[in-house]
């Protein structure tokens, strides 16, 4: 898995071995020893890459591509869960994994927003009202 992320995750990225090494104070070498599974980069090392390609350490070392939907690593804190299918009265049930990663509990109240360019957004109402009180009392300050 990591090694196969690695090299995905380099050439998404457009960069050489070389480039990769640069960063993290490495050989190219090294970095060829990674790709090709022989050896593996300690854990400091590990979080540079992570840190560079924009990723989880956890996704750099153990992301399945199964997992989303057949597309490579995501980006840190992005996530696809897959499609809902909206019912007859416009609900929809939200996956499992994304209730369990956002802590959304039957009876939650969430909020929907809504851009005609950019799509519909879901949040839960306290996380969506602390930041309207944030923005009210940032607001009233002189």
């Amino acid at each position: 898995m990591f090694s196969d992320n690695l090299v995905t995750l380099r050439k998404i990225n457009k960069m050489t071995q070389e480039d990769i090494a640069e960063k993290v104070g490495v050989t190219r070498q090294a970095v060829a020893k990674w790709e090709s599974g022989e050896t593996i980069p300690d854990i400091d090392k590990c979080r540079l890459l992570a840190d560079t390609f924009g990723v989880s350490l956890d996704d750099l070392a153990n992301y399945e591509k199964g997992e989303n939907q057949g597309l490579n690593v995501p980006p840190k804190g992005k996530h696809l869960f897959g499609m809902v299918t909206v019912g007859d009265k416009g609900q929809i049930v939200i996956p499992a994994k994304a209730r369990k990663i956002f802590d959304i509990s039957p009876g939650d109240q969430l909020v929907v927003l809504g851009d005609e360019t950019q799509g519909l957004a879901v949040l839960k109402s306290d996380n969506f009202l602390a930041l309207a009180d944030s923005i009210r009392n940032m607001q009233k300050r002189p």
